[in-house]
């Protein structure tokens, strides 16, 4: 189940670090790098939740990093080189903005991997996000600008709404 989404998960993770990167050296940026993909892991596993969801996205595609590019302000860098930005056309905007509300909340982190317990994604693979829901200082220091609720809150704030109604069906919707 997990590789069906590895496209998404990988693109989307990657889109994350280069639009926030770490500031530091080699380990610094693995450590920047493994918090942005357990977030988008932990986004694509509740965008996608079951082997139907993970298959129509893996045939229709999941849109890509357009928008996103121009929320951040890099607009047009796909249009230098498509061979070079082609892993672009497998960042899925929702998963993204899931995934920088997780970063940047710890208590919506905490929802979101809890609501993933007995799902079709968790049954076959022990997963562990403890990066994602207790960053250490090197893990905080590493992803300074992936974590930081200002600069993540344009690309946030665009599915945010979902996110909250998703995890708390029911309830009133939090701005």
């Amino acid at each position: 189940m997990q590789a069906d989404l590895s496209p998404v998960i990988a693109a989307t993770a990657q889109w994350l670090t280069c639009a926030y990167p770490s500031g530091g050296g080699a380990l610094s940026s693995a450590l920047c790098e493994v918090q942005a993909r357990q977030a988008v892991t932990v986004a694509a596993w509740l965008r996608y939740p079951t082997p139907m969801d993970a298959a129509l996205v893996g045939m229709a595609g999941p849109g890509g990093s357009a928008r996103l590019d121009w929320i951040t302000g890099a607009d047009g860098t796909g249009a230098r080189d498509t061979d070079e930005h082609a892993w672009r056309t497998w960042v899925d905007e929702v998963v993204a903005s899931w995934a920088a509300c997780l970063l940047t909340d710890p208590e919506l982190a905490g929802l979101a991997v809890a609501a993933l317990a007995g799902g079709s994604h968790t049954t076959a693979v022990p997963a562990e996000f403890r990066r994602l829901l207790a960053p250490d200082e090197a893990d905080r220091r590493a992803a300074a600008l992936l974590r930081h609720p200002d600069l993540l809150a344009p690309v946030a704030e665009l599915h945010h709404s979902q996110l909250v109604a998703h995890l708390k069906p029911g309830q009133a919707l939090i701005a």
